[in-house]
């Protein structure tokens, strides 16, 4: 049960992308730079996503000897695979209006952290990009806020520069993520504690 709210959980989040994408008005920073590579070297969206985490699965190991585990690696190749096969149905469909653009990038938003929740709250693993600023933050020593800051910062310019959209989108994500992430967690956390015996919480990190 874990492994399946964990895997349903990647599935949900990745919706929540594929609809951040569609309504065109900016996605993610990591999302910005997996588009801009697809649209300067070809291949698929979820498959670059595959690409640049396994990647930093293995940098996060160089620089701070963070051991791969199941987890990371499930997520990895689950989180880029229902990416590509949500795009692929192309059931999310296109839309003009500001309005209605507006309101499937919030109910993307919605849902991406509804996922985000779910597949953190059987503590299997973190994905790649987590245990990359984990890394970063113990070689540096500073604080998990600046080190996240600084990482998203640098794919967000790298990947506009390849292409990728940014928008206000990109910002309402940089804003809203936080917030509702705090709250979609405790709530999963709550039903796998309850359900399956989960007691102990996920540790809040100091930023």
């Amino acid at each position: 049960m874990r492994y399946a709210m964990f895997v349903l959980g990647l599935f949900i989040g990745a919706l929540g992308c594929v609809l951040a994408i569609k309504a065109n008005l900016g996605v993610a920073p990591w999302d910005t730079f997996h588009i801009g590579l697809q649209k300067t070297f070809g291949l698929t969206i979820g498959i670059w996503s595959q690409i640049v985490g396994l990647a930093v699965i293995f940098s996060s190991y160089l620089i701070a000897k963070i051991k791969p585990t199941f987890g990371m690696f499930l997520n990895m190749v689950c989180f880029g695979s229902f990416l590509d096969f949500i795009l692929w149905l192309d059931v999310v469909p296109e839309l003009t209006s500001l309005w209605s653009q507006l309101a499937m990038f919030l109910l993307g938003l919605v849902v991406m952290n509804i996922g985000i929740g779910m597949y953190l709250s059987p503590r299997l693993g973190a994905g790649p990009r987590d245990s990359f600023m984990l890394a970063m933050n113990e070689r540096l020593g500073w604080s998990i806020q600046k080190v996240r800051l600084i990482i998203e910062v640098t794919v967000l310019i790298a990947g506009a520069a390849l292409g990728g959209p940014v928008s206000i989108g990109t910002v309402l994500i940089a804003l809203l993520t936080g917030p509702m992430i705090q709250r979609t967690i405790p709530f999963w956390q709550s039903v796998m504690k309850k359900q399956y015996g989960l007691l102990e919480p996920i540790e809040r990190r100091a930023s």
